[in-house]
């Protein structure tokens, strides 16, 4: 099973302090090196304008392998995405004007075609362009970072 990172869950693991937490992090290594654990690279330019806890950034420009560049594929699925109109919205106003990365389109995108897990800590709403709503728009399987660990039989 191949796990698609969103920022937001990037961004969730600042809790998990690595001198605590250490059989999360050997988790979540294990998964880099089977190479099941992927993101795109404009999750890494949201995380790198962010304020993200240090130690997960430090973590993460440690295993940049992980986050890909979209392929031809992946950049197709994105137009399909934006052919549905309300989708449209997933480019807030504010990035569309400063010009800010936008990676949510591509995250669902790496999943498609990979067929991957979304794992994102959004949270579906009704008639929204949240990451959720889009893969069930498109039948792309989408968890949150507890159930990820729950798939992963982790316990602490």
């Amino acid at each position: 099973m191949i796990y698609v990172f969103d920022t937001s869950s990037f961004s969730r693991l600042k809790h998990f302090y690595p001198g605590v937490f250490k059989s999360v992090w050997a988790g979540l290594d294990q998964l880099v090196i089977d190479q099941t654990l992927i993101s795109t690279r404009e999750v890494w330019h949201e995380l790198e304008g962010g304020n993200s806890d240090q130690h997960t950034n430090d973590w993460l420009s440690h295993r940049k392998q992980i986050f890909t560049t979209p392929s031809s594929a992946e950049l197709l699925f994105v137009a399909q995405i934006f052919q549905v109109k309300h989708f449209r919205a997933l480019i807030g106003e504010t990035q569309r004007l400063k010009g800010t990365p936008v990676a949510d389109p591509f995250v669902i995108a790496c999943a498609k075609i990979n067929q991957g897990t979304v794992v994102t800590e959004e949270q579906s709403k009704p008639n929204s362009a949240k990451i959720p709503n889009v893969c069930e728009h498109f039948n792309i399987p989408c968890v949150d970072l507890e159930v990820f660990m729950q798939q992963q039989k982790w316990t602490f």
